[in-house]
């Protein structure tokens, strides 16, 4: 099977070396059984994708900076690391999921400095970063001898919790079919994006539009109110008419109409409004360097560095409505 998906003319050694690195790639993707997995991040998002991995039947080799993170999986069955290195030495595929750019970066410096690498190793980063840092690492990675692809998520923890993600791959069509199957394991939807940096690229666009979804729907559930609508009753309206989105259907950021929703327990968990004000800076800066006008992006921006600098960093994002709840208009 593999061989079908790769048959091509082959001249240089180099591409003949190439090829070989990928054929074998797709023979172990393809290949029954469990896989050593080694998963690094193990928060709101990255615990559970881990935990579904095991649920696999996966082995799974972890490591965070959080010892208590470490120890959940470990009492699932997990081996737990201090040195992201020697996991990688000890898995066939490396899943990261960490906060920003510079986390990323730093951690596969230290993969690479380490000798972590193996040549059939396969990398999947799930973080939400820079196109162009996804770029750098998958040279650098390149570079050491394996393979490297970027594969954001979409589905919040609701998602990572019920392996309904959406992953968003960026790399070769062939490395697409090498990393598929074991996301699937997390997520029902596996799409390629095209190149390198292409699956960060469909995420940052994502993330915007989710910002600014939840910014509107905080908004006008807030008008609602005021008007003296019964908010389950507008959430319901919203739900079945032109308004409804993701925000709408399963993190309604009023409290009291979906039980399940951070909203119902204070804002606690869920998305961190830190993250989704470093998406919305990810966005601003791509949008710079491409000459695109994001006006909408740019004010949600601005909203939720407002929220940051109020100390909501750690709240939920659709805290959002609480801050609106509580300002008059002028």
């Amino acid at each position: 099977m593999a061989y079908r998906v790769l048959s091509r003319t082959v001249g240089s050694s180099q591409q003949q070396q190439q090829l070989k690195l990928l054929t074998d790639l797709l023979i172990r993707s393809f290949s029954s059984g469990p896989k050593n997995v080694g998963f690094i991040g193990l928060g709101n998002m990255g615990g559970p994708m881990a935990s579904n991995l095991m649920a696999k039947g996966h082995k799974l080799h972890v490591f965070d900076i959080s010892t208590d993170a470490k120890e959940s999986l470990k009492a699932k069955g997990a081996v737990p690391y201090d040195n992201v290195a020697e996991l990688a030495k000890a898995s066939d595929f490396v899943v990261t999921m960490l906060p920003n750019n510079d986390i990323v970066a730093d951690t596969y410096d230290s993969i690479i400095g380490g000798g972590g690498v193996k040549n059939q190793t396969i990398f999947i980063d799930s973080s939400t970063i820079d196109p162009n840092v996804a770029k750098g690492v998958q040279k650098k990675v390149k570079a050491a001898g394996a393979t490297f692809v970027d594969a954001p998520v979409s589905g919040g923890v609701p998602g990572a919790k019920n392996a309904t993600l959406t992953f968003m791959v960026g790399g070769t069509s062939e490395e697409y079919q090498a990393v598929k199957e074991l996301l699937e394991g997390m997520g029902k939807k596996i799409t390629h994006c095209g190149g390198y940096g292409m699956g960060q690229a469909a995420k940052v666009c994502n993330n915007m539009m989710l910002g600014i979804s939840m910014c509107g729907l905080a908004e006008c559930m807030n008008l609602a109110i005021r008007l003296g609508l019964d908010p389950k009753v507008f959430a319901d309206i919203v739900n079945a008419s032109t308004g409804r989105s993701w925000a709408s259907e399963v993190n309604n950021p009023v409290p009291g109409i979906i039980p399940t929703a951070p909203a119902a327990s204070g804002y606690a968990g869920g998305f961190a409004t830190g993250l989704i004000t470093k998406d919305l800076g990810i966005a601003s800066a791509v949008a710079t360097s491409s000459n695109s006008p994001i006006p909408l992006g740019a004010l949600t921006h601005q909203i939720y560095r407002t929220l940051m600098a109020k100390g909501l960093a750690n709240k939920d994002f659709s805290v959002v409505y609480d801050f609106l709840k509580n300002t008059e208009g002028k």
